[in-house]
């Protein structure tokens, strides 16, 4: 699964760029605030592996309005570096690796 180029941003963590992409328009279970918001991040030079990572908060633009704090560069930063630690190789190639922050995230009912 390769991101694609229109809507990412670039990071360089580590002296390494990555990319990586929000959703804009929430999936129906993420618009109903049933489950919590995703990022995608890749190696910007060397398609390989995924890293999807689940936060904990709604979709911004979920439909009841549910207060969503936004994804920060700094937090992308942070879920690179954690995956790195956890075994992810962004060059390799394999299925996507997840690193799940949902803890904390309470759907709506």
């Amino acid at each position: 699964m390769a991101l694609g180029r229109k809507g990412s941003r670039r990071i360089v963590v580590d002296g390494k760029a990555y990319r990586w992409r929000l959703r804009r328009r929430p999936t129906y279970f993420q618009a109903l605030s049933w489950t919590p918001y995703t990022f995608a991040v890749e190696h910007a030079d060397v398609p390989g592996t995924t890293l999807v990572v689940t936060t904990n908060q709604p979709h911004a633009s979920n439909w009841f309005g549910r207060e969503a704090k936004p994804v920060l560069p700094s937090d992308v930063a942070r879920a690179i570096e954690l995956a790195l630690q956890q075994g992810w190789a962004p060059a390799a190639a394999g299925v996507p690796f997840h690193l799940d922050w949902s803890v904390g995230f309470v759907p709506s009912p």
